[in-house]
C-alpha cells in the first residue's frame, strides 16, 4: 500500500493533467476512453493498428468536505499521543496511512510537517524533566547512583526511538514526497534525532552525567570488573547517532582519559614485571581495547585508541627491546615473536630490533670465529647459528626482509673478522663431509648439508682460500680412493661454480678430468702388460695429473725396489710411445699398495702408502732393522719416516715392534717384525699418516694462497695500466678493489706497485709521485 501513491504523480504525468485527485480508477477511465470508438475496439491487430488513441484529462478533483483537514489532523494527533504514551492507538494504521496521503495531495504537507514537529518537540522537551529532578551533585565515583541514571537515559532513547519509528511509519507517504523534495528538511526520522539531540543531550548536565557513568563503566571493566556492555553499547550508539555528539563529547574525553591510564600503568608495571611477562600484559591489553571497538566503541575511534594503546605501553618504553639477547640467547620463540609483533606496531620500535638483531649476530657470531680454541667445531657451529637465526626469522619475524638482509651483512661481518682460517675450516668440513667412510648422512642428507655450508661460504671474502685446501683435499680423496660419492663431488663442484663462476672450479674440473682419463690409460696400459714377455708380479695403477690442475707437491726420491723400478720404466716407454714431448714425473708421496703377509695365525692384506711400503718390504730381508738402517734403505726424508715407522709400531695395527716402548720414534730405536701379530680383519688399513695435513702444510697451502694473490694483484696493476696509460695512485687503488675478489690492505698494493715499479713494468710520474704512467 505503501509503494503504490508514489507512482501516482508518475502516471498522472504520463496522461497530461497536473490537476486532481490521481487515482488508479481515473487512469483505467482515461485509457478506456482512448480505446472507444468502433464496435470492433477489441479486435485483432489490424483494426486496432489503424485506429487513434485519444487521451482525454481527468474528471475535475472532488472537493474536500469542511473540516476535512482539521478533523484528519485530530485523528493523526490522538494516534502520535497515543504512541508517545505507549497506549494503543483508536485508529487502523492503513487509515490512518491513507489520512496522510490525502492531506499530501492536497498540497497541506508543508503544514502537516510542522505540526507534526511541534507534537513531537514538545514531548521530547518535556522528557528532560525527569532529569532536571534527577540529583546530579553525586561524586563521579558513586557507581550505583551512576548506573541507574545511564539506564534511565537509555530507556528514554529506546523509548524515542520506538516511538520515531511508529510515527514514520504513518507519515511515511509525507516523508517519502515532500520531504524528499525539499533538500532543506531533516526526514522525520533525522529530525526525531535531532529534537532529541537539541534538547536532552545537549543539556551540559545530562551530557556530562551520561560521559561521566559511561567512562566509569569502561573504568571498571578495564580493572577486571564485568559491566553491562549491552547498556554501553546502547549508548555509545546513541552519542554516535546524534553526530558530533560522539566525537566532540566523548571520545575526546575517553581518549585522555586512557592516555593517562596506560602512561600510569607501564611506568608502573614496567617496574614490577620481567618484560616477556610486561609485553604479554600488553598483548593482552591491545586484545582488549580491540574488543571493545568491536563491542560497544565506534569503529572510528579503533585507530586512535590502540595508536593510545601503543605509544604509552610500547612506545614510551623502547629500552625494553635491549632484554633481545636474553631472549635469543635462550630461543624463546613465543616471546621472541610477541616482541616482533608489538614493537613492529610502533614508530621506530622496529628499527630499534633491527640494530639489536645485527649486534646479537655480531657479537655471538665473533665469539665462534675469532676463538682459536673453537677452531674444531667452528663450522658446525656456524650451520647451528645460522639454522637457529633462520627458524626466528621465518617464525617469529614473518621473513620479513629487512631482517633477513640485516642478519646476512652481519654474518658477513663477524666472519671475516678473522681473515682466512674460516675459509680453511670450511673446507675441511666439506672434505669431512665428503670423504669416504662418513656414514652420518644419507644422499639427501648430506645434499642439504652442503646446501648449508654453501650459505656460509657466500659470507667469506678470501674465497681463494678456501680453493686452495679444498682442492688440497679433494686431491686426496681422488687419489686415495678416499670419496664418499661421486655424485655428491659432483654436486658440490656445480654448487661452487654456480656461486663464483666457470673460473673457480675450472681447475677442479680438470682434476676429475684427468681421474677419468687415467682409468682409459691404465685399460690399454693392462693389454700392453699382458703382451710383454715378464708381466711381474706387482699389478701397477697410474694416475696421470695434470700439473697445472692439481695442487703442487714436492718431490722426494726415495729408494724403490727393483721391480719397481723395472715396473715405472716400462710404464713410461708406453706411456710416452703414446704421448711425444711430454715429460712424467713420479710423485711418490702419493703412493700406497696393498701388500700381502704371512703371520702365525694366517695370512693378511695390508693397504697402506708408499712408504710403509718400503718399510715393510725391508723385513722380507731380516727380523730387525734400526732406524738409521731403515733410513738408509728407503731414503725416505727423516720427519716423514718417523711418522710413518709410528704407524707401523706405535698405532693400533702394531706390524712392527718398536724398541724401547714408546709413542715418538727417536734415532737408535730398533724395529721388529711381529710375526705374533693379529687381527680380526683380513684386510687392514694402517692409517696412512703422510696423508694427514701436517702443520707444514697447512703452512706452504696458505703461503701459495698469498703468493697467487701477489700475482693476481700485479697483472690486475698492469692490465689497469696499460688499458688507462697514466693513472693517479688513489684512482688505481680504487679500480683495483673494484677488480680483485679478495680482501686486500691500502699497504699490500702500495708494495704491488713499487716492485712492478722496480721491475719497470711502470714509472712515476717526475713532477707528481703520486701519478704513475704505463711503460710499454
Amino acid at each position: 500500500m505503501a509503494d503504490e501513491p508514489q507512482k501516482k504523480p508518475h502516471l498522472s504525468a504520463l496522461v497530461g493533467h497536473t490537476n486532481g485527485l490521481t487515482k488508479p480508477a481515473s487512469l483505467a477511465a482515461a485509457t478506456r476512453a482512448g480505446g472507444g470508438g468502433g464496435g470492433g475496439g477489441g479486435g485483432g491487430g489490424a483494426t486496432a493498428s489503424s485506429k487513434k488513441l485519444v487521451i482525454k484529462n481527468f474528471r475535475e478533483r472532488p472537493k474536500l468536505p469542511d473540516n476535512y483537514t482539521q478533523d484528519t489532523w485530530q485523528k493523526l494527533h490522538e494516534a502520535v499521543g497515543a504512541i508517545q504514551s505507549s497506549i494503543s492507538i483508536k485508529y487502523n494504521l492503513e487509515e490512518l496511512y491513507q489520512a496522510v496521503e490525502n492531506l499530501c495531495s492536497y498540497k497541506v504537507s508543508a503544514t502537516l510537517y510542522k505540526q507534526l514537529r511541534q507534537v513531537c518537540e514538545d514531548h521530547v522537551k518535556a522528557q528532560i524533566l525527569q532529569f532536571r529532578e534527577y540529583p546530579f551533585l553525586v561524586h563521579r565515583n558513586d557507581s550505583l547512583d551512576s548506573l541507574l541514571f545511564l539506564k534511565k537515559i537509555n530507556k528514554c532513547w529506546q523509548d524515542h526511538c520506538r516511538q520515531m519509528i511508529m510515527i514514520r511509519s504513518i507519515f511515511l507517504f509525507l516523508d517519502r514526497t515532500y520531504v524528499l523534495q525539499n533538500s532543506m528538511l531533516p526526514s522525520i526520522w533525522d529530525m526525531g534525532l535531532e529534537l532529541f539531540r537539541n534538547h536532552v543531550i545537549s543539556d551540559k548536565q545530562v551530557q556530562n552525567k551520561t560521559i561521566d557513568g559511561i567512562l566509569l563503566l569502561i573504568e571498571r571493566e578495564r580493572n577486571g570488573e564485568a559491566v553491562d556492555r549491552s547498556l554501553l553499547r546502547s549508548l555509545l550508539s546513541m552519542l554516535s547517532d546524534l553526530q558530533q555528539v560522539y566525537k566532540e563529547s566523548f571520545e575526546q574525553r575517553f581518549l585522555e582519559e586512557t592516555n593517562c591510564l596506560y602512561a600510569a600503568e607501564g611506568q608502573r608495571l614496567m617496574q614490577e614485571r620481567e618484560v616477556p611477562e610486561y609485553l604479554h600484559h600488553v598483548n593482552k591489553r591491545l586484545e582488549e581495547e580491540g574488543d571493545r571497538v568491536i563491542t560497544y566503541l565506534d569503529h572510528s575511534t579503533q585507530k586512535p585508541l590502540i595508536a593510545c594503546v601503543e605509544k604509552q605501553l610500547l612506545g614510551e618504553h623502547l629500552s625494553v627491546i635491549s632484554d633481545l639477547d636474553n631472549l635469543l640467547d635462550e630461543n624463546r620463540i613465543s616471546d621472541l615473536t610477541q616482541t616482533y609483533q608489538l614493537f613492529s606496531r610502533v614508530k621506530g620500535g622496529q628499527q630499534i630490533l633491527l640494530q639489536h638483531w645485527s649486534e646479537y649476530i655480531k657479537n655471538f657470531g665473533t665469539t665462534i670465529v675469532v676463538n682459536p680454541e673453537k677452531d674444531k667445531d667452528m663450522v658446525q657451529e656456524l650451520l647451528d647459528f645460522k639454522d637457529k637465526v633462520d627458524h626466528i626469522i621465518e617464525v617469529c619475524f614473518q621473513k620479513n626482509e629487512k631482517f633477513i638482509n640485516l642478519m646476512k651483512e652481519s654474518f658477513e661481518t663477524f666472519i671475516n673478522k678473522r681473515p682466512n682460517k674460516p675459509a680453511e675450516l670450511i673446507a675441511k668440513y666439506v672434505d669431512s663431509k665428503l670423504r669416504a667412510g662418513n656414514k652420518e648422512a644419507t644422499d639427501e642428507e648430506l645434499e642439504r648439508i652442503l646446501d648449508k655450508i654453501m650459505i656460509i661460504f657466500r659470507f667469506i671474502h678470501g674465497k681463494d682460500v678456501f680453493e686452495a685446501f679444498y682442492k688440497k683435499d679433494l686431491a686426496k680423496r681422488l687419489l686415495v680412493g678416499k670419496s664418499a660419492s661421486v655424485d655428491a663431488e659432483k654436486s658440490m663442484l656445480s654448487k661452487l661454480k654456480h656461486e663464483c663462476g666457470a673460473a673457480f672450479t675450472s681447475k677442479l674440473e680438470g682434476m676429475f678430468k684427468d681421474m677419468e682419463l687415467s682409468k682409459d690409460v691404465m685399460v690399454q696400459f693392462k693389454q700392453y702388460m699382458q703382451n710383454q714377455s715378464d708381466p711381474g708380479n706387482i699389478d701397477l695403477t697410474v694416475n696421470i695429473l695434470t700439473m697445472g690442475y692439481w695442487p703442487t707437491y714436492t718431490p722426494m726420491e726415495v729408494h724403490l725396489n727393483s721391480e719397481m723400478i723395472k715396473l715405472q720404466e716400462v710404464f713410461k716407454t708406453f706411456y710416452l710411445g703414446k704421448h711425444s714431448g711430454r715429460k712424467l714425473q713420479w710423485q711418490t708421496t702419493l703412493g700406497h699398495a696393498v701388500l700381502k703377509a704371512e703371520f702365525k695365525e694366517g695370512k693378511k692384506e695390508f693397504q697402506v702408502s708408499l712408504f710403509q711400503t718400503l718399510v715393510l718390504l725391508m723385513f722380507n730381508e731380516g727380523d730387525e732393522f734400526s732406524f738409521e738402517e731403515i733410513k738408509m734403505a728407503t731414503g725416505v726424508e727423516d720427519s716423514e719416516l718417523r711418522r710413518t715407522l709410528q704407524s707401523l709400531a706405535c698405532g693400533k695395527a702394531r706390524v712392527l715392534i718398536k724398541n724401547p716402548k714408546g709413542k715418538d720414534v727417536e734415532d737408535g730405536d730398533k724395529f721388529i717384525f711381529n710375526g705374533d701379530f693379529k687381527h680380526k680383519l683380513f684386510r687392514i688399513k694402517i692409517n696412512q699418516i703422510q696423508m694427514k695435513e701436517t702443520v707444514e702444510e697447512q703452512v706452504s697451502t696458505t703461503e701459495r694462497v698469498f703468493q697467487d694473490r701477489q700475482y693476481q694483484i700485479d697483472a690486475a696493476i698492469v692490465r689497469i695500466m696499460k688499458m688507462r696509460k697514466t693513472l693517479g695512485h688513489n684512482l688505481l687503488v680504487s679500480e683495483l678493489y673494484n677488480q680483485l675478489k679478495f680482501p686486500v690492505k691500502p699497504g699490500d698494493l702500495k708494495k704491488r706497485i713499487e716492485s712492478l715499479i722496480d721491475r719497470d713494468y711502470m714509472e712515476r710520474d717526475k713532477d707528481n709521485p703520486n701519478q704513475y704512467h704505463y711503460v710499454a
